[in-house]
């Protein structure tokens, strides 16, 4: 009973912190960091799709290496697996809307800077890949069934998450019409510091509603495998009553 209050009022610390966050990360966008001379206040959609592209690449790669996880203690360890292949689950779906933040965000900025709703250069075709996969892998983890397929699963998501070093390096192997990145470009450019500012604000603001909802997924997923592991012992428990 105390610890149940404790999480309650654990989640309830997480979430006004959340709101706290994103709502100091919405100010700092738009109404502290500067306007950008050449594009105007469109630029501002860069506080939100940078901070949403970094914050899927690392749900990403927690469901890469919850993958991973799973499929190293599948066999020995079965309730550690069970509790890593939750974490990839609850972390690919959130990794997910944040990649479908990306590739909702990117065209909205790219009409009136491009003229250009979209274009298949190696920037954004790698990073409408790397979403096509994981949703294949949340698909098949809806609709597949049987003992292999939290295998199967397993094995998509860590081969999705090779493309995400892909996405990161695009623009430096290849001519793209994104711009090149302007945090670790290597060419001397980079953001004013309250550009700066009100990004880094933003992307701790997106990451701590990120990991808020993957802790709320993750325990609903585990408690779905304890009712489902409770239901498959007492089925058996009734199979062996009939036969006695």
């Amino acid at each position: 009973m105390h610890g149940d209050k404790r999480m309650k009022l654990l989640r309830g610390f997480l979430i006004l912190l959340t709101l706290g966050l994103l709502g100091y990360g919405f100010y700092q966008a738009i109404y502290v960091a500067p306007t950008e001379a050449t594009m105007g206040d469109v630029q501002r959609i860069f506080y939100y799709h940078v901070p949403s592209a970094m914050v899927s690449f690392l749900f990403f790669f927690a469901s890469f290496v919850g993958s991973i996880i799973y499929l190293a203690t599948r066999r020995n360890h079965p309730s550690r697996a069970l509790a890593a292949d939750a974490l990839a689950l609850a972390s690919a779906e959130v990794g997910v809307v944040f990649c479908t933040v990306v590739l909702i965000t990117g065209p909205l900025w790219a009409r009136p800077v491009w003229g250009i709703w979209w274009t298949w250069d190696a920037r954004l075709t790698t990073t409408m890949v790397l979403w096509l996969v994981y949703v294949s892998y949340l698909l098949l983890r809806r609709f597949a069934a049987g003992p292999q397929m939290q295998t199967l699963a397993a094995v998509l998501a860590i081969f999705g998450y090779v493309d995400v070093p892909i996405v990161y390096m695009s623009t430096r192997w290849w001519r793209t019409q994104h711009p090149a990145p302007v945090i670790g470009g290597g060419d001397g450019s980079g953001l004013a510091p309250s550009m700066a500012t009100a990004l880094w604000w933003n992307v701790l603001a997106w990451l701590a509603w990120g990991i808020l909802i993957m802790v709320v997924r993750y325990a609903v997923e585990r408690r779905r495998q304890r009712v489902e592991q409770h239901a498959a012992l007492r089925a058996l428990e009734s199979s062996l009553e009939v036969a006695l």
